[in-house]
C-alpha cells in the first residue's frame, strides 16, 4: 500500500515539473524600459553663425528592393500585411539584425530549444517538429496570437499567449531581422526574428 503511495506522488511530482518546463519554454518575452537618467545642462560655447551655404537637394533614403519569394519577403510580407490592417508603419528588413537571428539560430540548431538570446533587440521564437516548416507558417502562428489580445486590459484573456503577436505591432519598432535552421538529429525547425527597436515594455500598449 505504501509502495502504491509512493509511486502516486512520483507521477505527481513529474507532471508538475513537466508544467512547470511546458510554461517556462513557451513564455513570452517581455522587458522592464530602462529608467530615464536626466542629463545635466552644459552651456555650450557661443560660436560664430557660419556663412550662408546653398540649400541641399533631399533625396528621400532608399530600401533594396527584397525579391519576390525571397526569405526576407517570406518574413516581411505578413509582418506588414498585419501592421497595415492596424494603421501602423510597416518594417524594413534589416542586414544586421538577419545576421543576429541566424548567429542565434546557428546556436540552437544542435538542440531547437526555444531559449532566447536575451540580447538588445525584440525577438519571436518557434520550433516545430519535422523539417517542413516555412517562415510563413511561423508568423502566422504568431498572428493568431491576436485572438487572445485585449487592447483594454493590455493583456493576454485567458490562459492563452499574445507576446508574439504585441511584438509584431509594436509601434515603434521599424526593423526586422529572421532566420531559420533545421535542427540537428532530426529535432525539428528553429525559427526566430528579432526586432529593433524592441517592444513588449511591461505596463506599455504596443500601438
Amino acid at each position: 500500500m505504501a509502495t502504491t503511495s509512493s509511486t502516486t506522488q512520483v507521477i505527481v511530482f513529474t507532471i508538475s515539473l513537466l508544467l512547470v518546463a511546458f510554461q517556462a519554454v513557451h513564455a513570452d518575452y517581455y522587458r522592464q524600459r530602462p529608467p530615464v537618467t536626466p542629463t545635466p545642462y552644459v552651456p555650450k560655447p557661443r560660436v560664430p553663425l557660419p556663412s550662408p551655404s546653398p540649400k541641399p537637394v533631399y533625396r528621400p533614403p532608399t530600401t533594396p528592393t527584397l525579391p519576390a519569394g525571397s526569405i526576407a519577403r517570406l518574413f516581411l510580407d505578413p509582418h506588414n500585411a498585419l501592421r497595415s490592417r492596424l494603421g501602423l508603419y510597416p518594417l524594413v528588413w534589416d542586414g544586421k539584425l538577419a545576421s543576429y537571428a541566424q548567429w542565434w539560430a546557428n546556436q540552437r540548431r544542435y538542440d531547437c530549444s526555444l531559449t532566447h538570446s536575451t540580447g538588445p533587440y525584440g525577438e519571436n521564437l518557434f520550433w516545430g517538429s519535422g523539417s517542413s516548416w516555412a517562415p510563413g507558417f511561423a508568423v502566422q502562428s504568431w498572428i493568431v496570437e491576436g485572438r487572445s489580445y485585449n487592447y483594454n486590459t493590455n493583456s493576454c484573456d485567458g490562459s492563452g499567449m499574445c507576446g508574439h503577436y504585441t511584438q509584431m505591432v509594436w509601434r515603434d519598432t521599424k526593423r526586422l531581422g529572421c532566420a531559420r535552421v533545421v535542427c540537428e538529429n532530426g529535432a525539428g525547425v528553429f525559427i526566430t526574428c528579432n526586432y529593433d527597436p524592441p517592444g513588449n515594455y511591461v505596463g506599455e500598449r504596443p500601438y
